[in-house]
């Protein structure tokens, strides 16, 4: 194994040091920056993919393993509660041990976690098994990070992140079709199989060609009682946004979770304060670029996350498509991504992240107004303007963000900014599908009846709307079997008029999220310590 050390070239927070020359790529495959890009790339697809694409696979799971619908959420929530809780820690396990180990241990124990889910046959398992996923994910994708900030020259890491948020866009994207296409054509086991080649792919393609780099002052001891507190505290709060659908935004269980959860930042703020060797130096936030990163990131995904999750119960419950043309109709998005990621790293290496990242979020905002203009009878070429017009829009939020996060931290601490870029997307996600989904409910509740007995409906009973509401939230008709079919009619046009109702309204409100955005990313700026991951030299 090769070792490296990084000479610390970080000047203070407000003028950036001149540029160090980049490192030498060797004649062979070990350390050349572009194939260290695609090593990680590879790993960090598995991880994107597998956000999106059991979402697919959860109707053929639920059925083969005789689950409840609480069991198969568990499929979901177990994953992303594991990655949400531990990425910040993972990223800090990469400052300490070093990134390359931790990227290999990430991708050997998230192909082997996929491969025991398809081998599992009880969904106790599968939900053990996906939260190990999440956490072997947690390790790789901090560490895919800070291997491109250490390997990269300065001038070309924003390109370096512009792909590397290419190849999450399209994975997460693309998910919902590749899972539609495999458990439509082979099995739902087969959508964590395809983890194994792919993680032994990327552990062969890692052990030749990456190289592990340290900082010179690398932490070498841990902050367990800050790992403890922030793992708690993140815990506490990704918890409650998951529960709260079910218990109710009012009830006092969703209230305590996140008044524990600030407790827990609150006392985890005061310990860092303290500790000769935090986990998160506080003095990191003193960055106002750096925070406006994370904040910028928060938003975007509620924005994004949030108004995608109804996005693709329209298309499938509304305009009855099936879950792969569901996925070839947000193609556009997907292109968009792809396109504009490496493009907006071109343009943010120009012009800096100011311009770009407001631009952006202008276009996210525009095009999450036009979603909240979608009716039931929408042409697929109105709808393909506004997700293209999304993709082009979320590109430089993604790289731009991303670059001002670890670019603005010390090159000893990318692994941790790094984590936090990853947390602030994962907690934008959970917001958002948690905010946005009470946005739907709320007006679902207080227009359903109202549009029910409009249409001249039989009445419902208390049990029957509530039941109604649910079917309702999601874009399906409450039809029950042996309804005549005028009946049946009237009842899907009121189903599905209420739920654009609510599309729209909580459309509405991630388009003033992301305007909301636009006005965080001025306060951001180009990494001050960029240059340092360029300043690598062989000892």
């Amino acid at each position: 194994m090769t070792s490296q050390t990084t000479v610390d070239t970080t000047g203070p927070a407000d003028k950036a040091p001149p540029a160090a020359p980049g490192p030498t790529p060797g004649k062979g495959l070990r350390g050349h920056p572009w194939y260290t890009l695609f090593t990680v790339a590879v790993g960090v697809m598995m991880v994107a993919l597998d956000g999106t694409i059991v979402a697919i696979a959860n109707p053929a799971i639920q059925k083969d393993l005789n689950a409840s619908f609480a069991d198969v959420q568990w499929i979901t929530n177990g994953y992303f509660l594991a990655l949400a809780v531990t990425l910040i820690t993972a990223g800090k396990l990469g400052d300490r041990f070093g990134h390359r180990q931790t990227f290999l241990i990430g991708v050997v124990g998230f192909a082997a976690a996929s491969g025991a889910i398809g081998l599992s046959d009880s969904i106790a398992f599968v939900v053990v098994f996906r939260v190990l996923q999440g956490l072997f994910g947690a390790l790789l994708m901090p560490a895919a990070l800070g291997l491109l900030r250490a390997t990269f020259p300065a001038e070309k890491l924003n390109m370096a992140i512009g792909i590397w948020g290419m190849v999450i866009g399209a994975s997460t994207a693309g998910g919902p079709i590749l899972g539609g296409v495999l458990v439509e054509h082979v099995s739902w086991q087969s959508v964590f199989f395809i983890n194994v080649p792919v993680g032994i792919i990327a552990v062969v393609l890692g052990v030749v060609i990456l190289t592990d780099h340290r900082a010179e002052n690398a932490p070498r001891s841990f902050d367990l009682p800050g790992i403890g507190l922030l793992s708690g505290a993140m815990f506490c709060l990704v918890w409650a946004l998951i529960k709260a659908p079910e218990w109710g935004w009012g009830d006092v269980m969703t209230w305590s979770f996140l008044a524990i959860s600030v407790l827990g930042f609150a006392l985890f703020a005061y310990w860092e304060n303290r500790v000769a060797e935090p986990l998160i130096p506080l003095g990191l936030f003193r960055s106002v670029a750096l925070s406006a990163g994370v904040v910028l990131m928060v938003l975007m995904a509620i924005a994004f996350m949030g108004g995608l999750f109804f996005v693709t119960f329209y298309l499938q419950n509304v305009h009855g498509m099936s879950p792969i043309d569901a996925g070839l109709h947000l193609l556009p998005l997907t292109g968009m991504m792809i396109v504009g990621s490496p493009l907006a790293g071109a343009m943010i290496t120009k012009t800096g992240p100011r311009i770009p990242l407001a631009g952006g979020m202008a276009l996210t905002a525009i095009a999450m107004f036009g979603v909240s203009t979608l009716e039931t009878d929408t042409s697929s070429g109105l709808m393909s303007i506004w997700f293209a017009l999304l993709g082009l829009g979320l590109a430089p939020v993604m790289v731009g963000a991303t670059e001002v996060i670890v670019g603005n931290a010390p090159m000893e601490l990318s692994g941790v900014a790094g984590g936090l870029q990853q947390a602030a997307m994962q907690i934008g996600g959970s917001l958002g599908t948690a905010v946005l989904g009470a946005v739907m409910a709320s007006k679902v509740d207080g227009d359903l009846a109202g549009n029910w007995a409009g249409a001249g409906l039989p009445q419902l009973t208390p049990v029957q709307l509530d039941q109604a509401k649910e079917a309702v939230q999601v874009g399906a008709a409450p039809v029950a079997p042996g309804t005549p079919a005028e009946i049946a009619e009237k009842i899907t046009g009121v189903a599905h008029d209420t739920f654009i109702s609510g599309m729209s309204l909580a459309s509405l409100v991630a388009a003033g999220v992301a305007f909301v955005a636009i006005f965080v990313a001025f306060l951001t700026k180009r990494g001050a310590n960029a240059e340092a991951g360029a300043g690598v030299g062989h000892i």
